[in-house]
C-alpha cells in the first residue's frame, strides 16, 4: 500500500508540473522547408507604418467639427485601397504586437524570462525573408528583427534611447525623425549607385516605427489634444512619404502599403490588458496587389462603429493582427514565415483566383510543416510507448460498461454527478455557486427519508447550511474590517463551550479534573483572544504599535492550539469539539471581520453531518447503530468492521470535496493575492516580514480545512467505511477537477487572466496532493492522546 501511495504522489506531482511544459515553453520550432508561392507576386516592395499605442477609433472618428484627423489616411480609404480593424491579442504590448504583425505568430509566455525585451527562442520573421530591409524608429524595436535576421540584408536606424521621454515639451518629434532620415536616406540614394541598385530590387521591405503616438498618449492619455495632434503629424508625414516614393520609382505602380498599429491604449494610458481599447486598431492598405475601395449599402457588425465613423457605405473587413504578416509574404513574393500562424486574408488580394488558391495552399502547408516539425521532434524526446494514436477500443469498452446500468438510473445518476462537479469548478469563478450548491444540500433531508426518521436533526442540517449559504455572498475577507464581529464569534463560542460543558457534566456519572481543566483552559485560551484583538486594535488606532504583552499571549495561544486537542479524551464528541475550540481561539486572533464566525458555523455543520451520515446507516437497513456520543476515535481500527463500497459513498466523498472547496472560497477568493489583508496578523506582528506574514495568513486558511477534515474522519467512523476507501473517491473527484481546469489554463491574455488560470489549476492539484496530509494531520489530532501526568485518577463531580 505504501508502493501505491508514493506512486500516487509521485504521479500528481507530474500532473502538477505538466502545465508548464506543456503551455510555458516556447511553441516555436526550427526545421521546416521555407514555402514561396510559385506565381510571381504583385509588388516588388512593401512599406510598412506601425503607429505605435494608435487606437482605431481614435484614427477613424471625425473630431467635434465633423473632419477627420488623418485627411490622407481617409482619402485612402475612400478612393485607393482597403480597410478595417486589426484585432491584436494580450499582452497588448510593443513587443509582441510587432511579433505577431512581422512574424505572424503570437508570443509565447516564455518570453516574460526577458521582460517581453527578447524571445528565449529565435524565430523567422519577414524581415529575414526579404532581401533588403531598412528600418528607422525605437532601438527597442529595431534591433529585435536586426538581431534576429541572418545574413547583413536587414539596416536599423534609430534614434538615442534617451529621447523617448514622456516628460519632453513634443515628441512628436520621435515621428517627424523618422520622416525627415528616410527621406535624407532617398535624397542620398540618388548620387549612391550601390544603394540605388539595392532600392531598385524586388522583395524589399521599408519599416517605419513610429512612437511618438504612444509615448504622448501615456504622458498626456489618449483623450488629449496632444495624442490627437500626433495623429495628424503621422498623416501628413505618411503623405509626404508616399509621394516621395512615389516619384522616385516614377509611379511604377509596384509598391504596396500597410498602415496599422501594434496595440491601443485605454482611456487612462495604458496597455498590456484586453480591453477593446487596447486589442481594436487600424489596419489600412493599399497599392500593389490590393483591391480598391468597395461600396456597399449594408455592412453586419456588432459594433456601431460604422456609422459613428460615417464609414459605414466603404466596405470594412476585419483581419487578425498575425493574419498580416502572410498578407505582406504573398504581396512581395517572398516564403511566408516559417514560424507563422496567421492565415492569409484572401479578401484583401487584388489578384487571379489561381494567385489566391496557390497562396492558401502554401500558406496551409506552411502551418502543417510546423506540425509535422512539433510531431517529429516529440517522437524523438520521448520514448516510443508514450507515443501512441489514442485507440477508440478504449471509448466503446467505457460506453458498453455503461450501458449496463438502467438507463433511467445511469441518467439521473450522470446528470447529478455532472452537475456537481460542474458547479464545482464553477464556484472557482464565481463564490455564490457555493451557496446554490448549499442550498441544494438543504433539500437533502425531503429527498431521503430522513425528514421522516429524524426531524430535528434534519431542522439542523437545514439550518446550518442555509447559514453557510450565506458567506459566499459576503464580501472578500478584508475589504470591510469589523472587530466587533469578531468580538461576537468569540462570545457564541462561549456561550456554545458552555452548554457543552454543562451537558457533558450532567451526561457523566464521573467526569476527570483534568478534563473539566481542559475545558476551562480553552475557554480561557477564547477570552484571551477576544480580549488581545480588542487591544490591539485600539492600540494600533491610537499609532501605539502592538503591545508586547498582546504578542505574548497570541504566539502562546498559536503553539498551544496544537497541544491542547491531544489532551483530551479520544470520545468522538469531546475531541471534535477540543479541537473546534483550541483552533478557533487561533483563528479569532487572524480575523478581522465576519470571517470569525465562518469556522463556528462550518464545524456546527459538520458535528450535524456525522449525524446525518449515522442516521443514513440506519435508514440502509443497518441494524446495530452505536450512538454518537459513545463512538471512540482509534488508532488501531478493525479492519473486520469495513465494508465495501456503495453508491452512498460517492455522496460521502463528493460531500467532503464540496465542503474543503467552501472551506477554501467561503469567504474570499484566494487565488488571487489581493485577496489577502495583513491585518490579519497584526495581534502576531505588524513590522513587515513577507516570510512570517505569509505562513500566518497560510496557517489560517488550513484551519478551516482542518475542521473539514477532521469531520470526515469521523463520518468514516460512523459509517465503518476504510478511509484509502473513501479516499481514493475523493482523490477521483478532485482529479476530474483538475482535468476541467488542465484544459482552462491561459498561456495567451493579460498577467491576471494568466496568473488566475494558473492558480486554479494549482489549487486543485495541490488539494489532491495536500488531501493527503490533511488526512494524516486529521488522523493524528483525532486519535492521538497525550498523558502529562501518567494514568489518570477519576473523580465523582
Amino acid at each position: 500500500m505504501l508502493l501505491f501511495f508514493i506512486l500516487g504522489l509521485l504521479v500528481h506531482f507530474v500532473f502538477f508540473g505538466s502545465i508548464f511544459d506543456i503551455y510555458f515553453t516556447s511553441p516555436l520550432v526550427h526545421g521546416m522547408t521555407p514555402q514561396l508561392t510559385p506565381l510571381p507576386p504583385p509588388a516588388k516592395r512593401l512599406v510598412l507604418f506601425v503607429a505605435d499605442g494608435l487606437r482605431a477609433d481614435t484614427l477613424y472618428e471625425l473630431d467635434e467639427n465633423g473632419n477627420t484627423r488623418a485627411p490622407f489616411i481617409r482619402n485612402i480609404i475612400m478612393h485607393e485601397g482597403s480597410w478595417g480593424i486589426s484585432h491584436t491579442r494580450v499582452p497588448t504590448e510593443s513587443r509582441p504586437g510587432h511579433v505577431a504583425l512581422i512574424a505572424g505568430f503570437y508570443e509565447d509566455v516564455s518570453a516574460v524570462a526577458k521582460g517581453w525585451k527578447e524571445n528565449p527562442v529565435g524565430f523567422d520573421s519577414l524581415i529575414n525573408e526579404s532581401r533588403y530591409t531598412w528600418s528607422w524608429g525605437s532601438p527597442d524595436i529595431l534591433t529585435m528583427f536586426a538581431k534576429g535576421a541572418s545574413g547583413d540584408h536587414v539596416y536599423a536606424y534609430s534614434y538615442d534611447a534617451d529621447n523617448e521621454d514622456f516628460g519632453a515639451q513634443d515628441v512628436t518629434k520621435l515621428d517627424t525623425w523618422v520622416f525627415d532620415n528616410m527621406k535624407e536616406f532617398f535624397h542620398a540614394a540618388r548620387n549612391n549607385q550601390s544603394l540605388f541598385s539595392k532600392l531598385n530590387e524586388e522583395k524589399i521591405v521599408f519599416f517605419l516605427h513610429l512612437l511618438g503616438i504612444d509615448t504622448n498618449g501615456h504622458a498626456h492619455r489618449p483623450t488629449s489634444r496632444e495624442y490627437k495632434d500626433n495623429i495628424k503629424v503621422v498623416d501628413e508625414g505618411m503623405k509626404e512619404i508616399v509621394s516621395m516614393l512615389e516619384d522616385f520609382y516614377g509611379n511604377d505602380g509596384k509598391t504596396a502599403f500597410i498602415f496599422t498599429s501594434d496595440h491601443g491604449m485605454t482611456d487612462w494610458g495604458f496597455h498590456g490588458a484586453g480591453h477593446p481599447s487596447e486589442t481594436l486598431t487600424p489596419f489600412v492598405t493599399w497599392g500593389a496587389g490590393i483591391k480598391y475601395p468597395q461600396r456597399v449599402s449594408a455592412q453586419k457588425f456588432d459594433d456601431a462603429f460604422l456609422k459613428e465613423w460615417k464609414l459605414e457605405n466603404w466596405k470594412r473587413q476585419d483581419i487578425h493582427q498575425a493574419d498580416i504578416a502572410p498578407l505582406m509574404a504573398s504581396l512581395i513574393g517572398v516564403p511566408f514565415p516559417l514560424n507563422s500562424v496567421g492565415i492569409l486574408p484572401v479578401d484583401y488580394l487584388n489578384n487571379t483566383d489561381l494567385f489566391k488558391a496557390e497562396s492558401m495552399f502554401t500558406n496551409a502547408v506552411q502551418i502543417l510543416e510546423q506540425f509535422k516539425v512539433k510531431m517529429t521532434q516529440k517522437k524523438e524526446a520521448i520514448l516510443p510507448f508514450f507515443f501512441t494514436p489514442f485507440k477508440f477500443q478504449v471509448i466503446q469498452d467505457f460506453v458498453i460498461s455503461l450501458l449496463t446500468f438502467p438507463p433511467s438510473q445511469l441518467a439521473g445518476y450522470l446528470f447529478i454527478f455532472t452537475l456537481g462537479i460542474e458547479v464545482l469548478v464553477l464556484s472557482f469563478f464565481y463564490r455564490y455557486m457555493l451557496t446554490a450548491g448549499l442550498i441544494a444540500f438543504a433539500c437533502w433531508p425531503f429527498i431521503t427519508q430522513l425528514w421522516i426518521r429524524a426531524k430535528s436533526i434534519s431542522l439542523s442540517w437545514i439550518f446550518f447550511s442555509l447559514l453557510l449559504a450565506v458567506f459566499p455572498l459576503m464580501p472578500v475577507v478584508g475589504r470591510k474590517p469589523d472587530i466587533f464581529l469578531v468580538i461576537g464569534a468569540g462570545s457564541l463560542v462561549l456561550l456554545l463551550s458552555l452548554c457543552v460543558l454543562t451537558s457533558l457534566i450532567k451526561r457523566k456519572d464521573r467526569f476527570i479534573n483534568e478534563e473539566l481543566l481542559l475545558h476551562l483552559f480553552q475557554m480561557l485560551s477564547i477570552a484571551l483572544s477576544m480580549y488581545v484583538v480588542y487591544s490591539t486594535h485600539h492600540s494600533l488606532l491610537k499609532k501605539q504599535g502592538l503591545p508586547f504583552l498582546n504578542q505574548i499571549i497570541s504566539w502562546i495561544i498559536l503553539a498551544s492550539s496544537f497541544v491542547l486537542p491531544l489532551l483530551s479524551p479520544t470520545s468522538l464528541f469531546e475531541r471534535l469539539f477540543s479541537i473546534l475550540l483550541s483552533w478557533m481561539s487561533a483563528y479569532l486572533l487572524l480575523s478581522t471581520g465576519y470571517e470569525a464566525l465562518f469556522p463556528l458555523v462550518l464545524s456546527c455543520l459538520m458535528f450535524v453531518w456525522i449525524q446525518m451520515e449515522q442516521e443514513t446507516r440506519q435508514q440502509s437497513g443497518v441494524s446495530y447503530r452505536q450512538k454518537v456520543t459513545s463512538l471512540q476515535f482509534t488508532c488501531n481500527l478493525d479492519i473486520t468492521q469495513f465494508r465495501h463500497l456503495y453508491l452512498e459513498d460517492i455522496r460521502r466523498a463528493f460531500f467532503l470535496v464540496f465542503f474543503l472547496v467552501t472551506a477554501f472560497f467561503g469567504t474570499g477568493n484566494i487565488a488571487s493575492v489581493n485577496s489577502f489583508d495583513l491585518a490579519s496578523v497584526y495581534c502576531f506582528l505588524t513590522v513587515f516580514s513577507p516570510y512570517m506574514m505569509g505562513a500566518l495568513m497560510m496557517w489560517k486558511i488550513l484551519i478551516p480545512f482542518v475542521l473539514v477534515m477532521c469531520a470526515f474522519e469521523a463520518v468514516q467512523l460512523t459509517t465503518q467505511l476504510s478511509s484509502k476507501s473513501l479516499f481514493l473517491m475523493v482523490l477521483i473527484i478532485s482529479d476530474i477537477m483538475a482535468l476541467h481546469f488542465f484544459f482552462l489554463v491561459k498561456d495567451y491574455g493579460s498577467w491576471l487572466e494568466i496568473g488566475t488560470s494558473i492558480s486554479h489549476y494549482v489549487i486543485v492539484m495541490s488539494m489532491t496532493i495536500v488531501l493527503m496530509l490533511l488526512n494524516g494531520l486529521a488522523h493524528l489530532l483525532t486519535t492521538k492522546k497525550l498523558e502529562l501526568y501518567g494514568k489518570s485518577k477519576s473523580h465523582l463531580i
